[in-house]
């Protein structure tokens, strides 16, 4: 079975690309969804989490703990030393969850399946695939997407701060998919990509 680490900065269509990939055939794991499990209700994280950052600590409706994480967010990103220790508590979550999902599809025959992960490169886990795939899209393009969704400005400089930038990814990745083309022409490389590895070329036999 062949792991693929899908990996884009914010707003480079990465969330559109690992659903194209599910639509394919291919199971996806993704690394955000998994955090925000961690914190919700009855999440793992929320206890410690809820430690380091009592401020972020709120209660549903029915009474259940959970992490706020628009409080969370930006005494993150106001505490460089803070966000760190919310990593430790998180990120080995993370992969205990990912490496369960690989297991679990391994065991069910699947040939190819991905982990969505944002800090792919950043935290190490591009070491724990077989390929990577970078999402990208042109500067500008990539602002009006994030600018679109309501996000500031100062946040989304924030982030990009945060995260490696997109010419690196893209130096380091095994494949660069440009998503700045339309949704059809996307879709169109992915599926260059999973049918390599889904369909591999048969070895030619000398007689």
């Amino acid at each position: 079975m062949k792991v693929i680490g899908l990996t884009g900065s914010i707003g480079m269509g990465k969330s559109t690309a690992a659903k194209m990939l599910a639509e394919m055939g291919v199971p996806v794991h993704d690394a955000d969804a998994t955090v925000h499990e961690l914190l919700a209700p009855g999440g793992a994280a929320v206890a410690p989490v809820a430690k380091l950052c009592p401020g972020a600590l709120a209660t549903s409706d029915k009474g259940e703990a959970y992490i706020d994480r628009k409080v969370l967010g930006p005494l993150f990103f106001e505490n460089p030393g803070l966000k760190q220790q919310g990593e430790d508590i998180l990120f080995p979550l993370v992969r205990q969850s990912s490496d369960d999902f690989v297991a679990e599809k391994k065991a069910a025959g699947c040939k190819l399946v991905a982990l969505d992960i944002p800090l792919l490169f950043e935290v190490g886990r591009d070491k724990d695939v077989d390929v990577t795939i970078c999402v990208t899209a042109p500067k500008e393009v990539q602002k009006a997407r994030v600018m679109a969704r309501g996000t500031s400005e100062e946040r989304f400089e924030q982030v990009l701060a945060a995260q490696m930038p997109d010419a690196e990814k893209r130096k380091r990745a095994t494949f660069v998919v440009e998503t700045d083309k339309g949704l059809e022409d996307t879709r169109r490389q992915l599926k260059a990509i999973v049918d390599r590895f889904k369909n591999p070329p048969r070895p030619k036999i000398c007689l």
